[in-house]
């Protein structure tokens, strides 16, 4: 349980820590226009999701041995593009479209690393109740909203006024290699569990034989009723940045509130 924990609440605050801190590096190389913050919400918003499916997808189809090996695999990858900072080639010219280039920026940057964490929570759920079917996961869920909200109040009071953003870039790689080894100790811990794969793929598929799957509306209906909520995230984090300043600060609050709702 306490490795699962610590993986879920290293890989929770990581995860909402490094928003501010990419987003503040990029912001003056762009006249620190609105836009920048908006459009780093659109890339997270979307890895995010990417990340849930893939989650989905491993937990669903993959037996766990391929699953965890194939997700240490990319642990390993993504070491190789840290530390999270941009190199000078991404400045614009100033004759090319911000929206595209802060998106490419974003996804050589942080691609990886970012989606790795976003699968990090589902993924340790489904790893913890298979190591301890008796046990419910849900307190993990819990204490990833708390790891992200302490990431997001703590950014612009106790860290960005005394950093630099170079430190933060760094201290946020160290970190990450620390998410690393904790999250490969947690998925090799989890084949260790009491039940074995071939029963763990009967017992979901009985699950799934016992209800009726959803209909492809109703799947729809799910999807665009989640997308509302990031719609209205962008909209008032557009209206304030654009009306008010292009701060930290008032980039979290949205996105605090917007976490709030999880909770």
């Amino acid at each position: 349980m306490l490795l699962s924990a610590l993986t879920i609440f290293v890989s929770a605050f990581l995860l909402f820590l490094l928003q501010p801190i990419v987003a503040k590096q990029i912001l003056p190389w762009f006249g620190g226009s609105a836009a920048v913050w908006t459009t780093c919400l659109v890339f997270f918003q979307t890895t995010l999701l990417l990340g849930y499916t893939y989650a989905d997808f491993a937990v669903r189809r993959l037996v766990p041995r391929t699953q965890i090996r194939m997700h240490v695999a990319l642990l390993v990858a993504s070491v190789l593009v840290l530390p999270i900072v941009p190199g000078a080639f991404w400045k614009p010219a100033g004759d090319e479209d911000p929206v595209w280039l802060i998106l490419g920026l974003l996804a050589a940057t942080i691609g990886l690393p970012y989606f790795l964490l976003s699968t990090t929570s589902p993924l340790v759920q489904a790893w913890f109740a298979r190591r301890h079917p008796g046990r419910s996961p849900y307190r993990l869920f819990a204490l990833s909203n708390l790891a992200s909200m302490l990431a997001l109040v703590g950014y612009p009071f106790l860290l960005e006024p005394w950093t630099t953003t170079k430190t933060q870039a760094w201290s946020w790689s160290a970190g990450y290699l620390l998410f690393v080894a904790l999250c490969a100790a947690a998925a090799f811990a989890s084949l260790r569990g009491n039940v074995s794969a071939s029963n763990t793929r009967v017992s979901a598929s009985v699950v799934a034989d016992d209800a009726p799957p959803p209909t492809f509306a109703r799947q729809l209906l799910w999807c665009a009723l989640a997308a509302t909520g990031s719609v209205l995230l962008l909209a008032v984090s557009n209206h304030i940045t654009q009306n008010i300043a292009a701060v930290p600060l008032l980039w979290i609050v949205p996105l605090a509130l917007y976490l709030l709702t999880f909770i």
